[in-house]
């Protein structure tokens, strides 16, 4: 019974709902990225390297064995460093992506975490931390008077 009260918590809380969240926006942002390196970057990049596709590229260690009727017997042993470049590639979008919208979300945060900024509603809570920080200099300057 203790196992279901923890998890009734932990979904009423919203921890689950934000985790669930979170996985269908980085599914869609997956999507997004692929279509980005695939469509947007390697492109103009295999221009550049004279229409080379670097998904194509491996090095062969055994190639595929046919029979006389064109039929593979047995399959080709290769190393596909392509996909390792491309995978490579994702990685380095995704990462830059994530690094640019959360320096956005802190900066954001920060605006909205000054209580002496206007513009930004200030939350709650970091607003009667502020008022104790000032309620409790205003009390130190009392009792120094005193």
């Amino acid at each position: 019974m203790k196992f279901f009260k923890e998890f009734k918590e932990f979904a009423v809380k919203g921890n689950m709902m934000d985790m669930a969240i979170g996985i269908i926006i980085g599914a869609s942002f997956n999507s997004v990225i692929d279509v980005l390196v695939k469509k947007i970057f390697m492109p103009p990049l295999s221009l550049m390297t004279d229409g080379l596709n670097f998904q194509d590229r491996k090095y062969v260690l055994r190639d595929a064995i046919t029979d006389a009727k064109g039929t593979i017997t047995t399959q080709e042993v290769a190393i596909e460093y392509g996909f390792l470049f491309e995978t490579t590639l994702d990685f380095l979008i995704v990462g830059l992506t994530v690094f640019i919208v959360v320096k956005a979300m802190n900066r954001l945060k920060d605006k909205a975490e000054d209580p002496k900024n206007t513009v930004v509603k200030t939350p709650k809570d970091i607003a009667l931390l502020s008022e104790l920080t000032n309620l409790m200099k205003e009390q130190n300057s009392l009792l120094k008077n005193k």
